[in-house]
């Protein structure tokens, strides 16, 4: 795991908010496209928390891609995988987490979040999230002649359970600082840090 530490001096709330946290991690949960990783990352670099992405960890373990692991395994065997490395993870907070669109709907890894981390639901659109999965190739779960019925079934199955995750933040076409900003807002209100903790725009941001 990388690390991806930025604010080695926080503020009063950046500490307080530190504090509540514990060794709980922030963990981000959403469909495909919602941009987990991008305002995980932007968030880590605020809080001066690592950043973690459960896919990069997958494929880091299994030294496969995540494709190349739903072609040859499944996504049954996948899925249990998915849920051993993220309860790892979790082992070792705090730090920011962002996990794959289908491991939040695992019951046992729902718990493991639960006990360790604060959810945060990046919740989208249909039409945000078809622009940015098409400009990918690299989602097992897509390969159909009609990816946009596909995502759409997704949403209908999945948003419910999302819908558990402790914090919900609707996420859209906007820069990724204004998003970090509404999420690291709503971790105070939930975990009762008064103030507000700026998030500055800079050039370190990895897509």
């Amino acid at each position: 795991m990388t690390p991806d530490v930025q604010t080695p001096f926080p503020d009063a709330s950046t500490a307080a908010l530190l504090e509540r946290l514990g060794a709980r991690s922030i963990v981000f949960v959403g469909l495909m496209g919602a941009g987990k990783t991008a305002i995980g990352r932007k968030v880590s670099q605020v809080l001066g928390l690592r950043f973690i992405d459960s896919d990069h960890e997958i494929e880091s373990v299994s030294r496969m891609t995540i494709p190349e692991l739903f072609e040859r395994y499944g996504e049954a065997e996948f899925r249990a995988l998915e849920q051993r490395v993220i309860g790892r993870v979790l082992e070792s907070g705090p730090q920011v987490l962002s996990t794959g669109g289908g491991a939040f709907m695992n019951a046992q890894t729902r718990s493991a979040i639960a006990a360790q981390g604060v959810s945060v639901w990046l919740r989208a659109d249909l039409d945000l999230l078809m622009e940015r999965v098409s400009k990918k190739q690299n989602r097992p779960l897509l390969q159909n002649a009609d990816p946009r019925a596909v995502l759409a079934k997704l949403m209908d199955e999945r948003y419910p359970v999302y819908g558990l995750a402790d914090l919900t933040v609707a996420t859209r076409d906007d820069r990724k600082e204004a998003i970090a900003s509404e999420v690291i807002e709503a971790l105070c209100s939930h975990l009762g840090v008064p103030g507000r903790i700026h998030v500055s725009e800079g050039s370190e941001d990895h897509e």
